[in-house]
């Protein structure tokens, strides 16, 4: 945002050149993702290294996977909560987007504080029915408990960075990742390395770090203009707000829980190909981040352009930006999966020294990074049609064609083929026939039609 001569706020989002405004907002977006990356990754690299492989699984691997099933609900949740401030933005409707920035804040407290008991209560029976070693469960119990604790700082900070990115300032969130970053790769070093805490020591540098995080959001919020200051006695939940927010993100929640549900299907399928593997599977994941951080940039990117320019009733515009969202996220993933193809070695490499490991990690990148191009259609039209408030219809091809799809995939066709190969196709082959139905539905379901027409019904 800026002012001119008649003090009027101009929105470059709604305003300026397409393809220069996704830009500025995209690279702090993934700049921001890559050092909350390699906040993620620090933990694996050093405990790896340090403590061994049985470790690196447990803290990069399979407590991974269940985090995100937890935490994937409230992140979905939340995106509801970003689109409904991105609109009343564009529509320059600042009393609106107070409510909802106070209503958002409040969910994410209440909770982060239920998620907590959750993960402490029933993440070690949840690890058990994952099939999770012995030998692995010795590390994940104490690391994923101690994470939990910092559920309530680290949903804050989700919600306010998506508050922020909502009213297009992805710069901010950008330097509050790197601060929480810094802080964890040092705390990393001294309580793992010096005090020699192992993964106990990894959990407590991430919640600190989290902590770090949050405090900034907040400091920031508390000073922001009027329309999306944080005024602490203010936080409640208005249920006409929570509502609209619950509407649009309740069924991104359920896609974020399905995507993970299917994930922990893999990862006890992968976990039963023993420790070797599931050490591979860990540090492909991590290198495996650098494709999932670019296109959730993107993602996030699209949703802010779809949202504000809907909501200021730019429709040209909007659809304008989604091609040009795809063709720069279509170019931008062929030259990535290029480079990690060619550097896979030495990127598996910085978790593990191990032979087989590296030989198993690498076979999985010549797999799957190949097919990146096959999932951007699936990220950048579900965070198109989630912006202008379309969020049923792509859960539900989502729901279909990836989660229900990869367990069928997980059921019927590995039985036939038990190999590590066979297990992780069903990335790929998911990807596929959802970007297909995507497709379809863009072109022939009418979805921005029907967003507009409900929106012309009503008056600005």
């Amino acid at each position: 945002m800026r002012e001119d001569n008649q003090n009027r706020e101009i929105n470059a989002i709604t305003e300026g050149v397409i393809w220069k405004q996704l830009l500025l907002f995209f690279f702090p977006i993934v700049l921001g993702t890559f050092f909350q990356q390699l906040y993620n990754t620090a933990d694996a690299i050093i405990v790896g290294k340090a403590v061994g492989k049985a470790a690196l699984a447990a803290v990069g691997g399979t407590t991974g996977t269940l985090i995100n099933l937890l935490v994937g609900f409230f992140v979905g949740l939340s995106s509801g909560a970003s689109v409904i401030i991105a609109q009343y933005y564009g529509a320059r409707k600042g009393r609106e987007v107070s409510d909802a920035v106070h209503t958002s804040m409040a969910l994410a407290v209440v909770s982060g504080a239920a998620l907590m008991l959750l993960g402490i209560g029933f993440s070690e029976f949840i690890l058990r029915l994952m099939g999770t070693p012995e030998e692995v469960m010795a590390y994940a119990v104490p690391y994923i408990r101690i994470y939990f604790v910092g559920m309530i700082p680290s949903l804050v900070y989700n919600m306010g960075s998506g508050i922020l990115r909502a009213i297009g300032d992805s710069r901010r969130p950008m330097v509050f990742l790197i601060c929480a970053t810094m802080t964890n790769i040092v705390l990393d070093v001294v309580l793992v390395l010096g005090f020699n805490m192992g993964v106990f020591g990894a959990g407590l540098a991430t919640v600190f770090s989290q902590a770090v995080s949050a405090l900034l959001v907040v400091a920031t919020l508390r000073v922001s203009p009027p329309a999306y200051r944080l005024r602490l006695r203010q936080l409640r939940l208005h249920g006409g707000m929570l509502s609209r927010i619950v509407y649009i993100g309740l069924p991104a929640g359920l896609q974020s829980v399905m995507y993970s549900l299917s994930n922990i299907i893999i990862q006890a399928g992968v976990n039963g190909f023993g420790t070797d593997v599931m050490a591979a599977w860990t540090a492909y994941g991590k290198v495996d981040g650098l494709f999932w951080m670019t296109i959730s940039a993107f993602g996030v990117a699209i949703t802010t352009f779809s949202g504000q320019n809907f909501g200021a009733r730019q429709y040209d515009r909007l659809k304008k930006s989604i091609r040009v969202c795809v063709s720069m996220c279509a170019g931008i993933t062929v030259v990535l999966s290029a480079l990690l193809i060619l550097a896979g070695r030495p990127l598996l490499g910085l978790f593990t020294d191990d032979p087989q490991v590296l030989e198993t990690g690498y076979g999985i990148i010549r797999l799957i990074v190949p097919t990146y191009i096959t999932y951007i259609l699936i990220e950048i039209l579900s965070g198109a049609m989630r912006g202008v408030g379309d969020s049923l219809v792509p859960t539900i091809l989502t729901l279909t064609g990836v989660c229900l799809m990869r367990v069928f995939w997980v059921v019927g066709v590995v039985p036939m083929h038990r190999d590590l190969h066979t297990l992780l196709l069903s990335y790929p082959v998911t990807w596929v026939l959802t970007s297909s139905m995507f497709l379809i539905y863009d072109l022939r379901g009418n979805w921005l039609k029907r967003r507009i027409a409900l929106a012309d019904q009503t008056p600005q």
